[in-house]
């Protein structure tokens, strides 16, 4: 009898992406709107297009490369994380280029933890942080954040086990919108130094932050060299999803290790990828803040559309990133009502359980993939669904 392989028993215990399945529910109601994915409604700057047709002829672009990235975009990572991060590369790190955020924390992962070792999470967590952790064979030990989804960092040094890697923090949040004090950020990083564990620190959303407040990177900190990992993306910010460009600073003792993950895995990053990377880079920080400028005027108004709830929802208010991450109050499973939302409303968001967030029920609302009169509308249809489901 014909024996049928089967897949890895690994694979078989990461959870499925959650966002195809969302976009399936969406394709059968036609005229859905999303508040889904965290994707931004605009553009890159016209400096990326300029770059890539002056590299049109580079023959570097149809030949293999370095595995840490072409000096025309290493040299502008080095300027803007010294410049807008106060995050130094000398002999103690370096930067490599990655395909987003995503591969840089991969290769972090696999550079630094064997199977069966343990990487802190902090809840609701980032999905694909959780599903990596696991891809590497590796235990994701999840500690909860407090009701305003800020880290406790008692709680997290209670988690640390002779097993423990890592801690990831991810600030701005994905998906709570939370921006982690400075204080507390040292705090962590002062927690992982102590127990000769790595800190990661994700970055993606660092020019997205509200009421005044700002940005911390832990890379910053003095003496934070031989045990911290930044992540960074152009996809948020520079609107660049599709180009898949991000880096990562990391440790001069994990160079070895992510040049042979890296190599495996990527070769190289794409060299005109790379190249529109730069150009992106030339238009800068300015750029991209005159782009988000306006969010926080759409998170205004989600909030306040969202309060007529009343008591129905809890919703802490987000201080960064372009998400709403509300508890509803009453016993109902997330997928069903997702479902239900988007079949009987025509307005589409993620459950709180891809977040690891199960003991309640818990949404995602994004806000920044949409013009504001687009996202007036989701949001208008998500209270009415919300008012009449719950």
């Amino acid at each position: 009898m014909q024996k049928i392989p089967c897949q890895s028993a690994r694979i078989s215990r990461v959870q499925t992406p959650v966002i195809p399945v969302i976009g399936e529910m969406i394709a059968r109601h036609p005229g859905t709107i999303s508040l889904g994915q965290g994707v931004v409604h605009y553009a890159p700057p016209p400096t990326v297009a300029q770059a890539v047709a002056a590299a049109a002829d580079d023959p570097r672009t149809y030949r293999y490369g370095l595995a840490f990235g072409i000096p025309e975009l290493l040299d502008p990572i080095r300027a803007k994380l010294r410049n807008e991060n106060g995050v130094r590369i000398g002999v103690e790190r370096r930067i490599a280029v990655t395909a987003g955020s995503n591969m840089a924390f991969v290769n972090a992962v696999l550079a630094i933890a064997d199977p069966g070792d343990e990487v802190i999470l902090l809840s609701p967590y980032y999905f694909n942080h959780e599903m990596a952790i696991r891809i590497a064979g590796c235990k994701p030990v999840v500690v909860a954040t407090d009701g305003e989804y800020q880290p406790d960092v008692a709680s997290i040094a209670a988690a640390v086990t002779p097993r423990t890697r890592a801690v990831v923090t991810v600030s701005p949040n994905n998906p709570s919108g939370a921006v982690y004090p400075e204080a507390t950020l040292r705090a962590i990083n002062a927690l992982c130094r102590d127990h000769g564990i790595f800190h990661v620190s994700d970055e993606a959303y660092e020019y997205f932050v509200y009421d005044g407040g700002t940005h911390f990177s832990p890379a910053s900190i003095e003496g934070s060299e031989p045990h911290t990992i930044a992540c960074y993306t152009l996809s948020k910010a520079y609107g660049m999803a599709g180009w898949r460009v991000g880096y990562m600073v990391l440790p001069m003792l994990l160079e070895e290790a992510v040049k042979k993950i890296q190599d495996t895995n990527l070769i190289c990053p794409a060299i005109m990828t790379q190249f529109a990377g730069a150009g992106a880079l030339k238009a800068g920080q300015a750029w991209c803040r005159s782009q988000i400028s306006g969010f926080e005027k759409v998170r205004d108004t989600v909030l306040n559309e969202l309060a007529t709830l009343g008591d129905r929802i809890h919703l802490p208010r987000p201080g960064g990133a372009f998400y709403g991450l509300m508890r509803v109050n009453k016993r109902i499973e997330d997928m069903r009502l997702v479902e239900a939302l988007i079949s009987d409303f025509g307005v589409a968001v993620m459950p709180g359980s891809t977040f690891g967030l199960t003991e309640h029920c818990y949404l995602r609302a994004a806000y920044g993939a949409l013009a504001a009169e687009t996202v007036t509308e989701g949001i208008g249809r998500l209270v009415k669904g919300l008012g009449a489901l719950i």
